[in-house]
């Protein structure tokens, strides 16, 4: 039991590696809050993993609504141990073609939720004589991909805050690190199926954009974050651990 009495909360957990995470930390021994823009989802994974979790619906981008999820963990649970800001959405578009509106939403949930989620989570973590915070990020961050401007640029954001608290917040025994993740199965993905021409096509182009020639899936990610909340990883912080099937290495 690698997490054994800690207390998470993890944002974006109604699926992909959100939920994979949720589950991997409760099997672990933790008590984890379920957090995701879509209420009902948290509530059914939070369901589905007993007694040590509980849904919360969360907008990242609020500041009301992130301090209430925060409260929930420590007044459910009496504490605040991780927080995994994993909550997250991607766009396509250059610069040319974002639109401000869709630029700014990009940033908002990439970045400023990973701002305001810490903000508020650091004196619940402090409180416990410290903890740890990973961040999802991306594999993109370190070689960048064509049209997807706003997300490469929150990322980037995402990758750089993760070092800079990692300065701040070292005296505070809180460790802060990124995962970048590959190409991951998700949902989205389940969609795209559905209205390619060629399914085979479209998943046999996934799988070669790694020399594993696989596509990741959210387990292969939950693990890594595993890692990085637990005191397996005590003498690690401002780091990002890749986990993209070596297609960064190519």
């Amino acid at each position: 039991m690698r997490l054994q009495d800690k207390i998470a909360i993890v944002t974006g957990a109604g699926a992909g590696i959100g939920a994979a995470t949720a589950e991997v930390f409760v099997r672990e021994g933790a008590k984890v809050v379920v957090a995701d823009f879509n209420g009902d989802a948290a509530n059914a994974v939070a369901a589905a993993l007993g007694e040590n979790a509980v849904g919360c619906k969360v907008d990242v981008r609020d500041s009301a609504e992130v301090k209430a999820m925060v409260a929930l963990a420590v007044s459910t649970f009496g504490g605040l141990d991780i927080i995994v800001n994993n909550a997250g959405r991607g766009m396509i578009g250059t610069v040319e073609t974002t639109g401000e509106d869709d630029w700014d939403d990009i940033v908002a949930v990439n970045l400023k939720g990973v701002y305001l989620c810490s903000k508020y989570a650091v004196p619940a973590l402090r409180a416990r004589g410290g903890g740890s915070i990973v961040n999802t990020a991306s594999n993109i961050v370190t070689f960048g991909i064509k049209d997807r401007a706003a997300y490469v640029a929150a990322k980037g954001g995402v990758s750089a805050l993760t070092r800079a608290m990692a300065l701040d917040h070292a005296d505070d025994n809180i460790r802060v690190n990124s995962v970048a993740p590959g190409v991951i199965w998700s949902n989205y993905y389940d969609k795209m199926l559905k209205e390619v021409a060629d399914p085979d096509a479209f998943v046999r182009g996934l799988k070669a954009r790694s020399p594993m020639a696989r596509v990741g899936q959210p387990d292969d990610i939950a693990k890594a974050i595993l890692y990085l909340a637990s005191d397996e990883s005590a003498f690690a912080t401002g780091s990002m651990m890749t986990v993209d099937g070596g297609a960064s290495a190519w």
